[in-house]
């Protein structure tokens, strides 16, 4: 069960700072240009509630990973 908590902590950390990405291109806080584009790639241009909501839900579902990962038993 250990090694379990381990990996959930890891792929939480990662959805934590992937989900606060993702949440602060949406609201237009961070503009990063594309570096690694298959085909034409076009910049996000302005702030993007789906984005927005798409980085906060990630962000929820990694604290709630965490918080199973670091509760005292």
């Amino acid at each position: 069960m250990r090694w379990l908590k381990g990996i959930v902590g890891i792929v939480g950390v990662l959805a934590l700072l992937l989900g606060g990405l993702w949440f602060l291109q949406g609201t237009g806080l961070v503009v990063i240009e594309p570096i690694a584009c298959v085909g034409e790639c076009d910049a996000l241009e302005g702030p993007s509630v789906a984005w927005a909501i798409t980085g906060f839900v990630t962000m929820l579902g990694a604290g709630g990973a965490l918080w199973w990962v670091f509760r005292r038993r």
